[in-house]
């Protein structure tokens, strides 16, 4: 079973390693639904307790799906985020990606309203767990998106607050508005930007780093070779073109050290993450309920000194070719 840490400064327990559900949306190929309750079910029992959702993962139906899944279960610590408008009848702020399209954020309070019932109906629970702005909507004041938050924690509709995708800046704007308990952004060993100024502004303020894409977008798995035309990371300059051969060679030697300590890239990988602080809080997701076990048993892998600073040389901050996206 997975230990336990503290999300935030003296918030709820929840486990080392969290459940990413946005997988189950078909962006890295077909999903079954009757299959992907039984996945999540299986993150639970491993003490994968933190469940993350968003209301733009296929457009509503991951909440629903997560929904299902968590019926009935005292285990489940549910998450989920708004911002990304998936409506057709509502409006937004244009934001590129680099991914080859723009999403639309909107972070009124208005919205932020309608976006939490839709998300609670959907999810079948009175209140959500962990609540996040998906994306600070650029045409809006994050302290005004921030307080109208706030004021669905007063009304019990929400337990804790959180930010994704966000800089330092905006985090200490938004935690003097209400206190944060967690900023989601992505963190690993093929991108590594969060050490600069976002993990000591949250040290200093006691929020939990939410680790997404732990995996490098599956990078870190060592098993993606190729990709189908559908795929998602086709816009992903680190996989696109000679991004994915170049960045097979530079991280050779990361997957041979996995292979020399009789784990996978993905164990050690994690690992690493968790050696990272008790504040870090990985989130892989998986289709598979074979990588839900690989995935949890790196909570149980101890790397020492030695091991975690050729980690620290083998894949430095830096390495990945291809310019990190939103």
């Amino acid at each position: 079973m997975i230990k336990g840490r503290t999300l935030g400064k003296g918030g709820p327990r929840v486990g080392a390693l969290g459940y990413g559900a946005m997988v189950l949306e078909g962006y890295y190929g077909a999903s079954d639904d009757d299959q992907a309750i039984k996945t999540i079910h299986r993150a639970l029992e491993t003490g994968m307790t933190m469940i993350d959702s968003a209301d733009a993962y296929g457009n509503g139906h991951n909440e629903s799906l997560v929904g299902r899944a968590v019926r009935g279960r005292r285990d489940a610590f549910v998450a989920s985020k708004f911002g990304i408008v998936h409506e057709h009848d509502q409006t937004g702020t244009e934001l590129p990606t680099g991914w080859g399209f723009s999403l639309k954020i909107n972070g009124r309070p208005s919205y932020a309203k309608r976006a939490l019932d839709a998300s609670l109906s959907r999810l079948g629970v009175d209140a959500l767990d962990l609540w996040y702005l998906h994306y600070p909507d650029p045409a809006t004041p994050i302290e005004e998106t921030v307080a109208a938050m706030a004021t669905a924690v007063r009304a019990g509709k929400v337990r804790h607050l959180g930010l994704s995708n966000v800089t330092a800046e905006q985090v200490r704007r938004a935690h003097a508005v209400y206190p944060i308990a967690a900023v989601q952004y992505e963190y690993s060993l093929w991108r590594r930007e969060a050490e600069t100024s976002l993990l000591p502004t949250l040290r200093e303020l006691g929020i939990a780093l939410v680790a997404w894409s732990p995996l490098g977008a599956g990078f870190l798995t060592g098993t993606v070779t190729s990709l189908q035309p559908t795929d998602f990371r086709q816009n992903n300059p680190r996989f696109a073109g000679r991004g994915l051969a170049t960045n097979t060679a530079r991280y050779a030697p990361i997957m041979q050290m996995a292979r020399e300590l009789s784990l996978t890239p993905a164990q050690l990988a994690l690992a690493w993450l968790l050696h990272q602080g008790e504040d870090i809080i990985p989130i892989p997701g998986t289709r598979q309920l074979v990588r839900i076990d690989e995935n949890s048993q790196a909570d149980a892998i101890s790397l020492n000194a030695e091991q975690l600073r050729r980690i620290d040389t083998l894949a430095r901050p830096g390495l990945a070719e291809g310019r990190p996206l939103v």
